[in-house]
């Protein structure tokens, strides 16, 4: 009997009905980048500088304005002298002169002592984030990291129950839900009254956030033909970077953290209206034995399509032979169970966690980068545009291997050279920084496809599961990374990057080729695979 490959065959495997179904999961892809990346723009780094509220009567009596205050009473260094320190100095003096009040403590050899910002700090006014709101500078500058990291903590816990939910209830009542219930917890992390309730909610909105994007990938690949359904998984990737530019456009225009998060968030109520518009996955209903139901939307596919059913359709049993898979029960202990299932498991777990912490510490070192962050993040998210239509172009040509660690190569190369490039070519740092964004970009959508390709079928939704969570991990670690190693040096984390990309561009390199092959159906196909590929090699 025919299973539902074969049926797509007859109605369409991807025309009217499959592209609006595409449509719809695109605008739910470009929805949630807010979701991952919105730290950017939330937590922005203002320019700021230490306040001395003891020299506010020498500042009356000279008649200066707080900025000339601040002239002369912030020491002047790196910044973060400027920023997190300031004279240990008694400014009510009276025997001050308002034309160089430091010349009074010549004595002191030059060696005036510095203490601590402990009243505030001076923020740039144009611009209003959670660190100026809540003071997220010098010693507190580790709860940004924590705000940013707590998400990803979200992604991580979250992950696991998701992924049941999608499984247990399908992929279209898990899409409501996360949507839901990241749609209101958005929309508490802009109402939240301090800094506590602000990192609470956002863990909230992380728990369910990558439920929706990951159900909505599901669902896309499940309802198309074979052989669009790598063409539909990378292009659905490509929304996000829409997404990424309307952040960037909203964030511009919105110079308040507290509107912009409402203006990503209120619309995403709309999504709500999929109940009556996207539908349920027939693969899913077929694998829960609704077989009914899936030949409705079956029904539905050829009525949209406009091509006719099989003439014996309604006698067709739709269930697939999921008989390889029922007789095998999916085991972690699977993953490392053979020397190639072990060297898979830790290569593409490695992947994950490169491509994540690259990716997002990108973005991130972007909001630092001190000149305009609005171009510098449009020029980094217009670059992921081109991403999916050179994979598309290459991997059933080249295959995966080669494009994949070319990739990774370009990231770290490039990531290398923004580090040691002049500051007075800020062009080449742009270009660089760009094309190390494309490259993570395609190795990121290289990852999520190949992890499916190398493993057996009864293993292969719970492996890329486990190897997936090292993505959240590298989205744990990037804030601290990035943050606090500019700290040191305004370039390291890109240090940092260069390395992790180059082993990776390595590491992938020893996968073999998934081209034109078949998916393996038990551990045994792999091992086979493998001693395949290595006499070929040889």
């Amino acid at each position: 009997m025919p299973n539902f490959d074969e049926i797509l065959e007859h109605i369409g495997e991807f025309d009217l009905f499959q592209k609006r179904t595409f449509l719809l999961i695109s605008l739910l892809s470009a929805a949630s980048a807010p979701v991952y990346i919105g730290v950017v723009f939330l937590g922005f780094i203002p320019e700021h500088r230490c306040l001395n509220p003891g020299a506010a009567e020498l500042r009356r009596r000279c008649g200066w304005t707080l900025e000339e205050e601040l002239n002369y009473t912030v020491p002047k260094g790196e910044a973060f002298i400027q920023q997190c320190m300031r004279y240990d100095v008694d400014w009510n003096a009276t025997e001050l002169s308002c034309t160089d009040p430091l010349g009074n403590f010549s004595h002191l050899n030059g060696s005036i002592p510095l203490t601590t910002c402990q009243e505030g700090w001076l923020y740039d006014s144009s611009i209003q984030s959670i660190v100026s709101e809540f003071d997220l500078v010098c010693k507190y500058s580790w709860k940004l990291d924590v705000f940013q990291a707590c998400v990803n903590v979200g992604f991580c816990l979250g992950s696991i129950y998701v992924g049941y939910v999608a499984d247990r209830f399908g992929r279209k009542t898990s899409i409501l839900i996360t949507t839901l219930v990241t749609s209101i917890t958005g929309v508490l992390v802009a109402v939240a009254p301090d800094y506590i309730w602000t990192v609470i909610f956002r863990f909230m909105q992380g728990l369910v956030g990558k439920g929706s994007w990951t159900a909505g990938y599901i669902l896309i690949t499940e309802i198309v033909g074979a052989s669009y359904r790598r063409t539909v998984a990378i292009l659905s990737q490509t929304a996000f970077a829409v997404g990424l530019l309307i952040l960037d456009a909203l964030a511009y225009a919105i110079p308040h953290w507290r509107w912009l998060q409402l203006a990503v968030t209120l619309p995403t109520f709309l999504l709500l209206l999929y109940y009556w518009c996207l539908p349920e996955s027939p693969r899913w209903l077929l694998s829960r034995g609704q077989n009914g139901k899936a030949m409705e939307i079956v029904g539905d596919i050829a009525k949209t399509n406009r091509k006719p059913l099989p003439p014996d359709f309604e006698s067709i049993d739709l269930e697939e032979d999921n008989e390889k898979d029922t007789k095998q029960s999916p085991s972690v202990m699977d993953l490392v169970r053979t020397s190639q299932m072990r060297k898979y498991t830790l290569i593409l777990m490695y992947n994950w966690f490169t491509s994540a912490i690259t990716y997002q510490g990108l973005i991130m070192h972007v909001g630092i980068s001190g000149d305009n962050v609005y171009l510098d993040f449009l020029y980094s998210s217009i670059v992921e545009l081109p991403a999916a239509a050179i994979l598309v172009l290459t991997i059933e040509r080249v295959g995966r291997r080669y494009p994949w660690a070319i990739a990774h190569l370009m990231a770290g190369i490039a990531c290398l050279v923004t580090a040691f490039a002049p500051e007075d070519m800020h062009w080449l740092m742009i270009t660089a920084a760009s094309l190390g964004k494309l490259g993570i970009t395609m190795a990121f959508e290289m990852v999520c496809f190949v992890n499916t390709e190398l493993y057996p079928t009864f293993l292969r939704n719970l492996g890329v599961m486990v190897c997936s969570s090292l993505c959240d991990l590298g989205g744990i670690i990037s804030p601290f990374v990035v943050y606090r190693l500019a700290e040191i040096w305004h370039q390291l984390p890109l240090l940092v990057f260069t390395a992790v990309s180059l082993i990776a561009a390595g590491s992938v390199l020893l996968l073999p080729e998934t081209k034109g092959r078949n998916l393996p159906d038990t551990i045994e196909d792999v091992e086979n695979f493998h001693r395949y590929h290595a006499k070929q090699l040889n």
